[in-house]
């Protein structure tokens, strides 16, 4: 028997032309491009597949500190002191303006404003407005820009922060960093283009799950979805060989699978063939890049005091912080750290000053680093969660606590580094911190910003798929903000 006769009389027309057409085109691009394997043989790509970005890039990287469970924005960054004379006065209908409400809250029978408990200045030469939960960040509002007004579609949180990671509320669309391992490529070869990790935290312990299909890669192709660094053990899981396999046995082995895989990447052209190559060799190289990349024991003491004490922790958003800089230092393209445990629907006075805490020296310090290597300049960094909280009360409110729900039409993120115009705050929040009044940005406008700051047109970086031309931002039209570029 024929196998491979076989295995083309039992496919249908329609599968062999669908298969075909990709094979081809992947065996196009890898002949255009090159690498070189473990045993030194020039083996596929590094470039993605727009082979150049559509514009200048002025960020060759991107890290992404996503507080996952949505900050609380008038008691961090959105300073509304009108309220403090509204206390536990019911929230205007005018205001509201019949806006759709979770279920947690859409039962009570009032809507008491809540005031911030926590004391505002202003800061820097923006004149930016921080509360002193944040002090770490009012230091460098002149390196920052603040975005108070991006706004959401989704109210809850599962198809909210789906939504912002993915372009779309429903799972199976490819992630950002993964839209950018496609259309860029990697800049490394013995580290992924895309690092995701998910630290520890210190507030609410009953957090929001976080999916791997934050950072899958969807329809696109396995080999761009990111890889998740552990905080304990091996770093990546199975990365160390078992005993009795020494890395020169394990390289053997390696050289001969891929041997079998491009044969039959040649006879099939199966692209997920190709990945299964790429992830081999990755993972080969991993086993020496990656033990480098966590030991942090060359740190000087000085950088690892601007981080904070919980640096020298595995697994913290501080240690993250700086495995992530350590990262940018090796070119991965994008680093994404989740933060949990954001959901503040009760007791935000308890929670919410342990969460800053968790993040507030780490992330200044970040930027800091970034900046005095020389880095910030080619590198994105970018804070913010999936949407905003209410100034509403959820549950009972006191003048010393309180809670919030969940509230998509306006919350605030930061960006700093390429492409960003520091010393800015931009777009206005009405005195309730619950409509947008100047300078709305969608999150699709925000991935837009992003995708341009790498260079990328957010209309141009398709991928067909089910018929359409899947694209990050959606089919709508949404454009980069311009008020916040350089």
């Amino acid at each position: 028997m024929d196998p491979l006769r076989e295995h083309y009389k039992a496919i249908t027309r329609r599968h062999f032309f669908a298969k075909g057409a990709l094979g081809l085109g992947t065996a196009a691009l890898s002949s255009l491009l090159a690498r070189t394997n473990l045993l030194g043989a020039e083996l596929a790509s590094t470039s993605g597949i727009l082979g150049a970005p559509h514009f200048a890039p002025t960020a060759k990287r991107a890290i992404y500190l996503f507080m996952a469970g949505a900050p609380s924005q008038m008691d961090m960054f959105d300073y509304k002191p009108k309220m403090e004379e509204l206390f536990n006065k019911d929230l205007p209908e005018s205001i509201r303006k019949g806006q759709r409400l979770t279920t947690m809250t859409s039962g009570q029978k009032r809507f008491p404003i809540a005031p911030s408990k926590y004391a505002f200045k202003q800061h820097g030469q923006s004149g930016a407005w921080v509360s002193e939960l944040m002090p770490y960040t009012a230091r460098m509002v002149d390196d920052i820009a603040i975005i108070k007004t991006i706004n959401t579609e989704a109210i809850n949180h599962d198809p909210a922060i789906t939504y912002i990671c993915t372009g779309h509320q429903l799972p199976g669309r490819a992630s950002l960093g993964s839209w950018l391992s496609y259309g860029l490529g990697t800049m490394n070869r013995n580290l992924p283009t895309f690092v995701v990790m998910t630290p520890s935290w210190t507030g609410r312990k009953e957090a929001q799950a976080l999916y791997n299909r934050l950072w899958g890669s969807g329809f696109l192709p396995s080999k761009y979805q990111g890889v998740s660094l552990r905080s304990a053990g091996d770093p990546v899981l199975f990365l160390s060989n078992p005993p009795g396999i020494d890395r020169d046995m394990r390289a053997r082995m390696l050289a001969r699978l891929n041997k079998f895989n491009e044969r039959t990447f040649t006879e099939m052209g199966d692209p997920d063939t190709q990945t299964r190559i790429d992830q081999y060799e990755m993972a080969f190289n991993m086993q020496a890049s990656v033990p480098e990349l966590t030991d942090t024991s060359g740190e000087s003491e000085a950088t690892l005091e601007m981080y904070g004490p919980d640096v020298k922790k595995s697994g913290t958003f501080a240690h993250s912080c700086l495995l992530a800089r350590r990262m940018i230092e090796r070119d991965v393209r994008f680093v994404q750290i989740f933060h949990r445990g954001w959901d503040q629907h009760g007791n935000i006075a308890g929670d919410l000053p342990n969460q800053c805490h968790d993040v507030d020296q780490p992330s200044w310090a970040l930027v800091q680093d970034l900046k005095a290597r020389g880095l910030l300049d080619d590198t994105l960094v970018v804070w913010g969660g999936e949407f905003g909280r209410t100034i509403y009360c959820q549950g009972n409110l006191t003048p010393e606590n309180y809670g919030r729900d969940h509230h998509p039409r306006c919350f605030t993120v930061w960006m700093a580094g390429g492409g960003i115009k520091p010393g800015v705050v931009y777009g206005e929040t009405d005195d309730f911190s619950y409509n947008i009044v100047k300078d709305p940005v969608h999150i699709h406008d925000m991935n837009a910003t992003i995708l341009r700051c790498l260079g990328i047109d957010n209309k141009k970086l398709t991928f067909k798929f089910q018929g359409l031309d899947m694209r990050l931002t959606g089919v709508e039209d949404h454009s980069p903000v311009q008020g916040i570029l350089a």
